[in-house]
């Protein structure tokens, strides 16, 4: 419910506040603003109720909620409302922002429970062993770190053969040895343990208690990370203090960079009764002071990252998930302000001009918001973080001038997991461009926005079209992708360019905002490989596997070659069967599989239930048994260790059994995504399909290698069995194309995630491996990095600030700020940035900000002539030189080889080496690395730009 008192000139939108609150519009000044925003509210979930109250808020009207926020209140109302949300068990917060400070107050009331306290998955280890006895003592699997249970956790067991009175037993105790066992009490009446298992950590439940407001007013507990910040904290509530007095005895607030108002405030806080546990501690009045001049703006940065952690705060009051705050935060962004007060900004350049920027322009001044409006940035992304950002720009006016301009680049398209972690898209939009579906929704947000969306990447492949002349035209860049090897390439670019970057990223209620300068910070450091996205080897994948991740790749792999990649094979061999025996193995052996014990095209359902639970059989019976058959478990290597040692596990070969959940669902799924790719129907109803395999006959252990070929089996087919298979495709050929199936993570009714959940979870099983639950698997198959709305908003707004920075000019390292959050956690650290580390070759000093510039010149310079520039202006005596990969001079060639290079010009030595167009369409510049002669192993030169 959104509130509105009485009509007042406070509840009606002033123009200041289309800048800061984006469902507010011009036509929206006549009315009040929870009925401007209402329905655009309640049109991003329609799930949601979503209702203006008018009147006063009174004590019946809060009975009837879980949860009361106040925003953009006065002390006395926040009092009058605390005291009886207090009462009644209601949680209260209220949230408020002044200029670059805000403050948020949390009272979750007396003994409130929180279910979950952490955001860390339950900790799950794989078991080796039980003992029976007092106490039963629990072996973990070696590669298990029982560094992570603790004395005292609560744990439950699962997937345990044999001593199965344990699985899902009620919570139990632990005591963790010194050797990394478990003693978990008596199991001495329980059965003998044979195999597999898992333990899993069971969270327990944490009570808190929180003080009325009025109450904590006076005896503030606040959030901070040390005894300075500490400090700081109690100053800047202070100064809240002051700012509700001042406003209570003059009717408004202070005037932007008053410097009479601000001492009121300074005077008003010092004469405040001192905080309880805090009578010693001085007040920072230049503190206060400077809170005071810059109160009077509002800014949507500040609004968004104290939006976010309230809006988290919420979530955690009604899920009772993750510990609430305890009970202040205080965040402040004073760091945007000029250290050097001489360059503060003066009372005429903040007073209002009447637009929509007034907000803004009252902390930073009207010739500030005048460069931010020609500012021309490139940002790289359009999903959850990057339309938050464009959302934030198109509020604050970023490239909305004449002279200014925002590009948005993403090659993907809308899905719908996307709706539910930002505001730009809707259903509607589902299947469209990303970068063009923001652009206009930006656009509806600010008309004076310029925006220009590229549905290309941003990658090596587009370098034609993100080039020299691009970038010329770039201010800064900022990155919002989801891979370090895409961040590592768009930094690679700001640093080539010399552009300001900056980046934002989160994983769930994890966030992280950070600023690169040129010449001011470090550059980004992240990996360039992307190892964190690296698949597993195959082979470890396919027989070996040791961690639930592996069997979730081993189901990718096998939902892509039988449902996707083999429906396109066969729609080719229709055309082509006589060139069967010319195809390569992978993909025989994939059709193979595909044709299955069926040895004919399915003709309806029970066709593709027998092929799938033929195909059950294959992978989590047979497979396994002649793997078995080759790696015995009690196989010995020539140095005497046994083959199946850590990491490998030895499996187990499965019984199907239709009564067993995961089974079943496996069949359902197989045999429907079967039947969709032949264009069969499928069915949904388990009791039917639980009586029709109770009739089927399953397979004979002794006849799959008839049609099938193991990879461990077999090197290649014979003739004999590529005849057999060539005869049974040629049923398929008389049918009608088969439609390959692409994965699609976001529609819970075609079956795709729930084949490949139940396949990994039987994977599992053969193994002894803690399979992954539905949730998990979704999350690590759909490539999905976990975004929620609060994240999201908080880092953009931390973001937003930064800009401020770098848009407002020269500014030393102590201005910038990286940030780093966990709001499950109610952890805040912002910090600076590290200098760019420096390097030193002789007299040269350099970091990765600085380049060779050497001109062309006209006519062009030759090979030799370079070089013997690089030796007369800066002493570096070439050994090496290269472009890209290539190698266009080695000190290290024979004379003959070196005098042919030495005589041409740079670029036609370039054409010549790379076979490539030089110069290209709009190059302007040509990038050389080098190499020289007395450089040791750890000497990186900055690269050579040599100008076209």
């Amino acid at each position: 419910m959104i509130p509105t008192p009485p009509a007042g000139p406070t509840w009606l939108p002033r123009l200041d506040w289309v800048s800061l609150q984006f469902f507010l519009s011009e036509q929206d000044l006549a009315r009040s603003r929870a009925e401007a925003s209402q329905e655009h509210v309640a049109k991003l979930n329609e799930a949601v109720k979503v209702c203006v109250h008018t009147g006063d808020i009174t004590e019946d009207l809060l009975l009837d909620f879980q949860v009361v926020v106040l925003t953009a209140s006065n002390l006395e109302e926040q009092l009058k409302v605390g005291t009886l949300c207090h009462k009644h068990g209601v949680c209260f917060l209220v949230a408020g922002t002044r200029g670059l400070v805000g403050q948020l107050f949390c009272d979750f009331g007396k003994d409130f429970i929180v279910q979950d306290p952490t955001e860390e998955e339950p900790q799950t280890a794989a078991i080796q062993h039980i003992s029976q006895g007092s106490p039963g003592i629990v072996t973990l699997r070696k590669g298990a770190d029982a560094r992570y249970f603790r004395d005292g956790d609560l744990v439950t067991f699962s997937g345990i053969e044999g001593m199965i009175e344990l699985n899902g037993c009620d919570p139990r105790p632990i005591h963790v040895q010194e050797d990394g066992t478990l003693e978990i009490g008596d199991t001495t009446s329980f059965s003998c343990y044979l195999r597999g298992g898992a333990v899993t950590e069971v969270k327990r439940p944490q009570t808190v208690s929180h003080d009325p407001l009025d109450v904590a007013l006076l005896q503030p507990r606040v959030v901070a990370q040390s005894a300075q910040e500490g400090h700081r904290a109690c100053c800047l509530h202070q100064a809240f203090r002051a700012l509700h007095k001042f406003q209570h005895l003059n009717g408004r607030p202070p005037q932007p960079w008053d410097p009479a108002d601000a001492e009121k405030v300074v005077d008003l806080a010092r004469a405040l009764e001192p905080l309880r546990g805090a009578e010693g501690e001085l007040l920072d009045e230049a503190l206060v002071r400077t809170v005071a001049l810059s109160s009077a703006g509002v800014l949507s940065p500040v609004a968004a990252m104290l939006g976010a952690v309230a809006a988290q705060e919420v979530l955690k009051a009604i899920s009772r998930k993750f510990m609430p705050l305890d009970q202040w935060l205080y965040f402040d962004a004073l760091d945007c302000l000029p250290e050097d007060g001489e360059f503060l900004p003066n009372p005429e350049d903040c007073a209002p001009r009447g637009c929509r920027y007034d907000g803004q322009i009252a902390v930073f001044g009207a010739a500030f918001q005048e460069k931010l409006s020609h500012q021309r940035y490139l940002l790289v992304g359009a999903g959850a973080v990057g339309c938050e950002l464009l959302k934030g720009f198109a509020l604050v006016g970023l490239g909305a001038g004449a002279n200014g301009g925002l590009t948005v680049a993403d090659m993907d398209h809308v899905a719908r997991s996307n709706l539910s972690r930002q505001f730009l898209f809707r259903p509607q939009d589902i299947g469209k461009p990303k970068a063009e579906v923001a652009a206009e929704a930006a656009r509806r947000l600010n008309s004076d926005l310029r925006v220009t969306p590229l549905t290309y990447p941003l990658d090596p492949t587009r370098e034609h079209i993100y080039g020299d002349d691009f970038f010329s035209r770039v201010d800064g860049v900022v990155a919002a992708v989801d891979s370090f090897q895409a961040r590592y390439y768009v930094a690679a670019r700001c640093t080539r360019y010399l552009k300001p970057l900056l980046e934002a990223g989160t994983q769930g209620t994890r966030g992280s905002a950070s600023v690169f300068m040129p010449h001011v910070t470090e550059g980004y450091r992240g990996p360039a490989s992307a190892a964190e996205d690296a698949p597993d080897p195959v082979c470890t994948v396919q027989f070996f596997p040791s961690t639930a991740a592996h069997t979730l790749q081993w189901a990718w792999g096998e939902f892509e070659g039988l449902f996707h990649r083999s429906a396109e094979t066969i729609n080719c061999d229709q055309q082509a069967l006589t060139s069967l025996a010319d195809r390569d193995r992978s993909q025989l052996l994939l059709l193979q599989v595909v044709v299955g014990v069926l040895r004919h095209r399915p003709r309806n359902w029970q066709d593709c239930v027998e092929w799938a639970l033929g195909h059950w059989q294959l992978c989590f019976r047979h497979g396994i048994m002649q793997l078995l058959r080759h790696h015995p478990p009690d196989k010995v290597l020539e140095d005497g260790t046994l083959f199946w040692s850590h990491p490998k596990q030895c499996p187990q070969p499965l019984e199907f059994d239709a009564s067993q959940d995961t089974h079943l669902l496996y069949v359902l799924a197989a045999a429907n995504l079967y039947a969709q790719m032949h264009g069969l129907p499928g069915s949904r109803d388990q009791p039917a399909l639980k009586n029709m395999l109770e009739r089927l006959s399953l397979t004979d252990p002794q006849h799959p290698d008839s049609i099938f070929s193991s990879d461990l089996a077999s090197t290649e087919l014979g003739p004999e069995q590529v005849e057999r298979l060539k005869e049974a495709l040629q049923d398929w050929s008389e049918g009608s194309p088969l439609k390959p199936l692409r994965f699609e993570k976001d529609d819970d009714s075609n079956f795709h995630v729930d084949f490949m959940t139940a396949a990994a979870s039987l994977r599992a099983q053969n193994y002894g491996i803690p399979p992954a639950n539905r949730i998990q698997s979704k999350r690590i198959l759909g490539q999905i990095i976990p975004a929620i709305a609060t994240t999201t908003a908080a880092v953009v707004g931390l973001v937003g600030l930064e800009l401020f920075k770098v848009v407002g000019g020269p500014r030393p390292l102590s201005a910038f700020r990286h940030s780093y959050l966990r709001l499950a956690e109610n952890s805040f650290s912002r910090y600076v940035p590290p200098a760019p580390a420096s390097q030193e070759f002789r007299h040269l000093t350099w970091t990765c900000w600085d380049r060779l510039k050497v001109p062309a010149g006209q006519p062009e310079r030759t090979l030799e002539s370079l070089l013997a520039h690089l030796q007369e202006q800066h002493g570096l005596r070439v050994k090496m030189l290269l472009q890209d990969s290539a190698m266009l001079y080695s000190a290290g060639w024979s004379p003959e080889e070196r005098a042919r290079c030495l005589s041409l010009r740079v670029t036609e030595l370039v054409r010549l080496v790379t076979k490539r167009q030089v110069p290209e369409p709009g190059q302007r510049v040509l990038v050389l690395e080098l190499s020289c002669e007395g450089e040791d192993d750890n000497t990186t030169f900055p690269p050579l730009h040599y100008e076209l």
